[in-house]
């Protein structure tokens, strides 16, 4: 018996518009995350483009040292 002034729990919609919501909700999440990565991969690759060309500027243009010739590209 249940207690005074409460309802059984009933999940199942009454409404059809209710029952297409929420798959609609979902595919609308599911693009917006979708677009959201996609955005961020692109941001990333501009980044990665960028510190390539700071390194290769940095690779080209190195300065020589005290004794006159270049420097190692690694430090080891």
């Amino acid at each position: 018996m249940p207690c005074r002034g409460s309802r059984p729990f009933d999940t199942t919609p009454t409404d059809p518009a209710e029952a297409t919501m929420v798959p609609l909700l979902l595919v609308l999440l599911l693009a917006l995350l979708l677009f959201g990565a996609g955005f961020a991969l692109k941001a990333l690759w501009w980044v990665a483009i960028v510190v390539l060309v700071v390194w290769l500027l940095g690779f080209l243009a190195r300065g020589t040292h005290s004794s006159g010739r270049r420097h190692r590209w690694y430090r080891w």
